[in-house]
């Protein structure tokens, strides 16, 4: 019985010892840079949102000369909403530990937006205005401790 390996006609050996071919290199070189560029991509964005700090309004205004036209989160109560229909959009008075400031959110708000309700709004300065494009509403259980004949038997 002849034990000793094959060969292809350019004399290589074939079988688990053969050496990868350049075409099956370049093709694992290509998924591994998809691969790591996707996880880059993810460790960005992460981090990108991780660097928006949240400010109470009152800490946003005694800062706003240092924070500049820089991104923030600012968070408080609203108060004194006014539609504003021509520019798509809602404006008004954002509170906190007794400070205000004037905010114009442009697109539209969530359905429980309203005054006295606490919102955290995405945005930057533009002069004495908080320019914002992203609102979120928060809410409380107040819902569940008001309507307990809503909320079916066995939910969270």
């Amino acid at each position: 019985m002849d034990l000793t390996p094959r060969t292809l006609g350019d004399g290589s050996p074939r079988g688990p010892g053969r050496p990868r071919s350049r075409r099956r290199q370049v093709q694992v070189g290509i998924a591994l840079a998809v691969v790591l560029g996707a996880l880059g991509l993810v460790l960005f964005q992460g981090l990108g949102n991780a660097t928006l700090y949240f400010r109470n309004v009152d800490e946003a205004v005694a800062q706003r000369d240092d924070l500049g036209d820089r991104r923030f989160r600012l968070q408080g109560i609203v108060s004194d909403v006014e539609e504003d229909q021509a520019a798509d959009g809602v404006a008004f008075d954002l509170e906190w530990n007794g400070v205000t400031a004037r905010v114009v959110h442009r697109g539209d708000p969530p359905e429980l937006f309203e005054p006295g309700i606490p919102v955290v709004l995405e945005g930057r300065w533009d002069g004495d205005v908080f320019a914002s494009d992203r609102m979120m509403v928060r809410h409380s259980e107040q819902y569940k401790a008001e309507n307990p004949d809503r909320v079916p038997t066995g939910a969270p």
